[in-house]
């Protein structure tokens, strides 16, 4: 006979467990129809499947995938690619599981970056100033807040995206980028809301952006995305064998974020230091070209404001090595997953 108070939880206590047990049930299914011979061999590097009475579909040799700077690789992409299914699955449930038991939902999303503006157009522009020395203070800050946030965010989620998948990780075989490009896509998510309430707030204070310059946006967009995912896809496998690099991450992200011109402006860093090896130093930081792009196309109101004149080719410098970054992050991650499994 149960006691009095020791119950199986409330109907609200459970609902989350319901929840994730069918989120669960739901990516194990995508992940569990590969269990034959055809589509292992999407998944593993399979030399040949042999019909016996006791495996009627077949007995697999399996070797490990290709080592090959260029045929690992290749593996991987396709090892992704053949489970894009199931990493929409995975970037919704990031996206659930942010807001979950919450009644507005995604609504919060759209406030907090409503909020954030509000506050640097009154408190900080208006209040304190701030407009005097850099007009249309609120809308030149949420440039460089959009960008940090886009790339904060996909370095933060992508680190801890291994541990945090651990349970996934150690039941069963899938391409384990799937998790850290998981994490990208939520962090997209957010940076198409922030974007959005962006652009609005120009055309309501008046300040549409510059349409001339627009063009590069999806550029910065781009660099910013593949360098962010190249390092937090190396920090992913680091951080299993070392789970100090998350809390190192914040530090240096702190720092970064001092470092780059998004509270400050690069007219101010030019008169301080006026183009000397520091200030050089100080533009070979891959997010101040991209901050500075989105400031230029998007802050109407900086039009007389000093950019850098090479701003676009060191744009496009930045986006080749955050490729080529992408690319030794992923072959060093493929040298590490081994592990993971015994490590979590």
């Amino acid at each position: 006979m149960r006691r009095k108070g020791v119950t199986g939880g409330s109907p609200r206590d459970r609902r989350p467990r319901a929840n994730a047990r069918r989120a669960e049930t739901k990516i194990a299914g995508v992940i569990g129809r590969p269990l034959g011979v055809p589509a292992l061999r999407k998944s593993f590097h399979v030399t040949s499947a042999i019909r016996t009475p006791a495996h009627p579909e077949g007995e697999l040799n399996v070797v490990t995938p290709p080592r090959g700077l260029i045929a690992g690789t290749a593996f991987a992409i396709r090892g992704v690619w053949s489970r894009r299914e199931l990493l929409g699955l995975l970037v919704r449930r990031e996206l659930k599981s942010r807001y979950k038991n919450s009644s507005l939902g995604f609504v919060w999303s759209l406030l907090r970056p409503i909020a954030m503006l509000l506050i640097y157009y009154v408190a900080v522009g208006k209040f304190l100033g701030a407009e005097r020395a850099i007009p249309e203070f609120a809308i030149f800050i949420f440039c460089g807040l959009t960008v940090w946030g886009l790339f904060s965010e996909i370095i933060g989620t992508t680190t801890t995206s291994i541990v945090g998948n651990a349970g996934l990780v150690k039941k069963i075989y899938l391409p384990r980028e799937l998790f850290p490009l998981a994490a990208v896509g939520s962090s997209l998510f957010n940076f198409a809301v922030q974007f959005v309430v962006l652009i609005a707030a120009t055309l309501i204070l008046g300040s549409p952006p510059n349409l001339d310059a627009l063009w590069a946006v999806p550029l910065g967009l781009a660099t910013i995305t593949v360098y962010a995912f190249a390092i937090g896809l190396l920090l992913s496998a680091l951080n299993v064998y070392l789970r100090d690099i998350q809390h190192l991450v914040e530090i240096i992200l702190l720092v970064l974020f001092w470092a780059s011109p998004i509270v400050y402006s690069y007219q101010l860093v030019h008169d301080v230091l006026g183009g000397n090896w520091i200030e050089q130093v100080f533009l070979a930081n891959p997010v101040t070209p991209v901050v500075l792009i989105f400031q230029q196309s998007l802050w109407s109101a900086g039009d007389g404001q000093l950019f850098p004149p090479d701003l676009y080719p060191r744009l496009g410098i930045t986006l080749a090595i955050s490729l080529l970054l992408t690319w030794i992050a992923q072959r060093i991650f493929a040298r590490l997953e081994g592990n993971f499994a015994q490590e979590l």
